[in-house]
């Protein structure tokens, strides 16, 4: 039996756990981060338009969308995944999101009502874009 890359690594288990939480924070950060966008766009917040932040937020949130769409899991799903074979461990058999999402609502959903969840909220981020347009640099003469 050949071994696998994961199964070489010190702690596989503390290193699925630790993929789940910086998982966990991405998904914090684009779901909290539109709300946080939005209302800082109606307060005139100025770290909501910081450019660095709206990009980083906009590629996530595409690239969630375009996985959803080839019907791909997150890498970061398949490293944790593979990490707790490697620990002895039984991974969970959906992507991150809707295997807490399924746990949420105590039932699972297709994934194509994930594809259109996940492509709904880009299209808000993309309007958020039009709506609360982020800028490059400031009066200060801080480039962002």
């Amino acid at each position: 039996m050949e071994s696998s890359i994961y199964e070489m690594l010190p702690m596989p288990g503390l290193l699925a756990d630790l993929i789940l939480v910086l998982h966990a924070g991405i998904v914090f950060f684009v779901v909290l981060g539109q709300v946080l966008f939005m209302i800082g766009g109606l307060l005139d917040w100025v770290w909501v338009r910081r450019f660095w932040i709206r990009l980083t937020h906009l590629l996530l949130i595409l690239v969630v969308v375009l996985q959803a769409w080839l019907g791909a899991l997150c890498p970061l799903t398949i490293w944790e995944h593979e990490l707790r074979r490697a620990a002895g461990q039984t991974p969970h058999d959906q992507g991150f999101v809707e295997y807490w999402l399924g746990q949420l609502i105590y039932h699972d959903l297709p994934s194509e009502v994930f594809v259109v969840l996940y492509t709904t909220f880009a299209l808000l981020v993309i309007f958020t874009w039009w709506w609360i347009p982020p800028r490059r640099s400031y009066r200060s003469g801080c480039s962002e």
